[in-house]
């Protein structure tokens, strides 16, 4: 049977394979449920990982912020009115702080509503700024996806944990979208009752009395679960910045997927095509 030649390895299949390779390690070791530091940092070690690498893992697990619980109806129907995503980067807070600044004026649709150390907040631009920033990238091909574009409130707390490594903490506030997709499903479920209990009202067939209710509510379900995509697409927002924070590109599971080439690209292809020939 003929060799097979191995296939190029990309960087999401690399990341596969290592944490695949040092799951199968811990296993064939004895380890207990709880290690200290410095266990941690010889276990590095053993593997090969350098001890800049090490660190910072070992600081970002540290400063981990806990989940917060979704509580109250409203979380519980439609979901958080705030998303986060935070990381140990290595670097000062004064050049985080303007890589981050430079990232949301070049990619996203905000301004800076106010700057002091350690904390930027970012609000929406004004609706002139908005239209002429998304027809810049229309006219460029559409590659910017503006991922923040549904939050009111962007706010980066950068704290410096050591020489040379700061926790970045990012949070968008989607609660004037959240609002909008909870009263829109709390409308369509009230006239559901409404409706049911006018029909109730009027002596109509018993089986049709509940229709106008079950319709209002699984059109309200509808209307609260597309709320849900805008929070993700948000967090996924943060996370891109705070990779272009760490290794200046976007990570292979934050990228999007490609998209088809505008109406506006592909006439002007042709017109470029045609006048060539």
């Amino acid at each position: 049977m003929a060799d097979l030649v191995p296939r190029p390895i990309d960087r999401e299949a690399l990341e596969r394979i290592i944490m695949r390779a040092a799951e199968l390690q811990t296993a064939d070791r004895d380890i207990g449920d709880n290690l200290s530091w410095e266990e941690v940092r010889q276990l590095g070690k053993d593997v090969g990982i350098p001890d800049g690498f090490l660190q910072q893992a070992l600081l970002e697990e540290q400063n981990r912020t806990p989940a917060a619980t979704a509580s109250g109806l409203a979380n519980r129907l439609v979901g958080p009115a705030q998303v986060t995503a935070e990381r140990v980067t290595q670097g000062t807070t004064e050049a985080i702080e303007e890589s981050l600044l430079r990232w949301i004026d070049d990619q996203e649709l905000f301004t800076v509503q106010r700057h002091q150390p350690g904390r930027i907040d970012w609000e929406p631009l004004p609706g002139l700024q908005v239209a002429f920033k998304r027809s810049s990238a229309a006219f460029g091909g559409g590659r910017k996806p503006f991922m923040l574009a549904k939050a009111g409130l962007v706010t980066a707390i950068v704290t410096e944990l050591e020489d040379g490594y700061c926790h970045v903490l990012m949070r968008a506030n989607l609660g004037k979208e959240r609002n909008g997709h909870l009263g829109g499903g709390t409308v369509l479920l009230g006239g559901g009752a409404i409706g049911t209990g006018v029909l109730a009202s009027t002596g109509v067939m018993l089986v049709l009395v509940p229709i106008p209710i079950i319709a209002g509510a699984a059109l309200a379900a509808l209307v609260w679960g597309t709320y849900r995509p805008h929070a993700e697409r948000t967090r996924l927002g943060l996370e891109r910045a705070l990779d272009h924070l760490e290794r200046g590109t976007i990570k292979p599971g934050h990228q999007l997927p490609e998209r088809s080439p505008s109406l506006l690209k592909q006439v002007t292809d042709e017109l470029r095509k045609a006048l060539g020939s």
